[in-house]
């Protein structure tokens, strides 16, 4: 593995850490962080959906950047299920985490994100492969 593949997936793994935290804080920690209040939850993009546009581009990023890590690997589809997965059940443990809440919008955006990261992916694969 060369120290390009080995930077990808380093990001992969800082990203899915900082996700994790960001998800299973019982309230929002960078509503905290930018506003001093865990209830209020910033808008990247101002939008009508809210912030589900954030999980969107989250997962969007998550994806690209673990799937380009493991493009050439045996364990890509394998990032691809955790990535499916963990969309969903993120999502899902709000039902249970403390000032936190389930929403369908943000499920939505969760796994759409993840399916046109990997369309992405796919794309460029296909596309290298024909150069």
């Amino acid at each position: 593995m060369n120290n390009k593949n080995r930077t990808i997936r380093f990001i992969y793994y800082l990203s899915v850490i900082v996700l994790f935290v960001l998800y299973l804080f019982p309230g929002s920690l960078i509503g905290y962080l930018l506003y001093e209040d865990l209830d209020k939850q910033p808008n990247l993009i101002s939008n009508p959906v809210g912030t589900s546009i954030n999980h969107f581009i989250y997962f969007i990023y998550l994806s690209i950047i673990g799937l380009f890590g493991y493009l050439k690997d045996v364990n890509f589809k394998k990032v691809l299920i955790f990535l499916l997965f963990s969309s969903i059940i993120l999502e899902v443990l709000h039902l249970i985490i403390p000032n936190r809440s389930f929403q369908y919008l943000d499920l939505i955006a969760n796994f759409t994100g993840v399916l046109l990261g990997y369309c992405i992916v796919i794309i460029y694969k296909k596309w290298k492969k024909n150069e």
